[in-house]
């Protein structure tokens, strides 16, 4: 099963950082495609990590952390809860009475070691602010003028 959590962190993250006014749960939720509760949720762990806060009697979030010192592996850690990024992950029950149920593990391993190593190298090179230039680069070939208003 894939996590969507992380991306639907880096969006929230990106709307928060973007928008010209504050935006509610629901209204991100629209825009990831999900519901208000699940974005409350998500919320509630990058407010915890530090990266977001939000003041009581209004709706939305500020970013706390500059877009440009915020790595995507700070985003990760926050919300997925995990320190280490773990892309593969070996399945849990390989038969010993199989050759390669018994040795399938360690022939695995080290390459999903070096998988998620790599993966969290990636992650702490790029911050916010590289996926909001990206997204922004992105808008401008499809011609969103939304975004591009934004930009000047």
């Amino acid at each position: 099963m894939n996590d969507v959590r992380f991306s639907s962190a880096v969006h929230l993250l990106i709307l928060v950082s973007e928008a010209q006014t504050p935006m509610s749960s629901t209204q991100i939720a629209e825009s990831i495609g999900t519901n208000p509760s699940w974005v409350r949720r998500l919320a509630t762990a990058l407010r915890g990590a530090g990266i977001i806060a939000s003041r009581p009697g209004r709706a939305g979030f500020d970013l706390v952390v500059p877009a440009d010192e915020l790595t995507l592996l700070d985003v990760y850690r926050a919300a997925c809860g995990q320190e280490t990024v773990r892309v593969f992950d070996a399945h849990r029950n390989p038969s010993d009475k199989c050759i390669v149920g018994r040795h399938i593990r360690p022939v695995i391993g080290d390459l999903f070691a070096d998988v998620d190593e790599a993966a969290m190298r990636a992650l702490e090179g790029r911050t916010l602010a590289d996926c909001i230039a990206l997204l922004r680069e992105d808008a401008k070939k499809t011609g969103d003028e939304y975004l591009q208003e934004e930009e000047a």
